[in-house]
């Protein structure tokens, strides 16, 4: 089982471990994010994660940034994550896309413990016309790496909130589930490379599953109506896709439909939410299948709208 973790304590660790005239150019994304966002500095409240997603800005400063935090972290006992032993480290050889990624564990953790927490380093695209998964090259004295990026990164790093104690950025919460929404206009057959809790899942589902438990953890903090997230999602789609985002927009969760219609994807989705970010509630498939609906009509349909006019 994943381990469980208080998003303010990681964050705090993170903060702590990383140059100072780095922090600005960190934002943190994933389930960490959307913990941290929702429950704060309760003690009470903690999330299943182990990948602590690491998102390095601007992409002209990423190999800079990522060299200097890579170095200051490895010198301060941080142990290299080794996915694939025989790959790792990356030569001038390795291909880009073959490059191994820069993931550390914080000293002091279990290192053989396959759920015990890391940092992994990624990068937002360098343009709004880069497609897919792409690699930047980053070389520090124990050999060559590389940062990945996603497209719709840009999305998730659109106006960060800025946590002032820590220093670092984490990704709004609407922002992210429209990030992952337009990645996943369709339900993949690829599956994760592990087990998650012990079950094999679909990557879309996963991520479309981050969806519904956002949306889950923002009715249970008092949000009454998502049309508000349409409107903001306009916002960010137009700077971030100006030449395309009318056509994103009207494409938008068909995805997400698409898990909401299938019961065996539901059913994982539900799965990956009861043991990660909703770890500390007891939510049912039915009560996420509710919230994806209202994300579809209110939010969605907000997008739509506007992108029609």
């Amino acid at each position: 089982m994943i381990n469980q973790v208080r998003p303010w304590e990681v964050i705090q660790q993170v903060a702590e471990a990383v140059p100072v005239e780095c922090r600005d150019n960190i934002v943190i994304i994933g389930s960490l994010a959307a913990a941290y966002a929702y429950f704060g500095n309760n003690d009470k409240m903690s999330v299943r994660t182990k990948d602590i997603d690491c998102l390095l800005k601007p992409f002209q400063l990423a190999v800079e940034k990522g060299q200097v935090i890579s170095r200051q972290l490895l010198d301060a006992g941080w142990k290299p994550r080794q996915i694939d032993p025989s790959l790792f480290p990356g030569t001038p050889e390795t291909p880009d896309d073959e490059l191994p990624a820069i993931r550390l564990y914080p000293p002091g953790i279990d290192t053989e413990d396959e759920n015990a927490w890391f940092i992994e380093l990624l990068t937002v695209p360098e343009s709004s016309k880069d497609q897919g998964k792409n690699w930047l090259r980053i070389v520090i004295n124990e050999g060559h790496f590389g940062l990945p990026s996603f497209r719709y990164l840009l999305i998730a790093a659109f106006e960060p909130v800025k946590i002032d104690q820590f220093g670092l950025y984490y990704a709004q919460p609407k922002m992210m589930v429209l990030a992952n929404m337009l990645e996943h206009h369709e339900i993949k057959p690829e599956r994760m490379s592990a087990l998650f809790a012990g079950r094999d899942i679909k990557r879309s589902n996963k991520d479309l599953g981050r969806v519904l438990a956002i949306g889950y953890l923002a009715e249970k903090t008092g949000l009454k109506d998502f049309r508000q997230w349409g409107h903001d999602w306009h916002n960010a789609i137009k700077f971030c896709f100006p030449d395309e985002w009318k056509n994103l927009a009207k494409n938008t969760g068909t995805g997400l439909m698409g898990l909401l219609e299938s019961d065996e994807d539901l059913v994982e989705a539900h799965h990956t939410c009861a043991n990660g970010l909703l770890s500390s509630y007891g939510v049912t498939k039915e009560e996420l299948q509710e919230v994806g609906n209202r994300i579809l009509g209110e939010a969605v349909g907000t997008l739509k709208e506007l992108a029609e006019r």
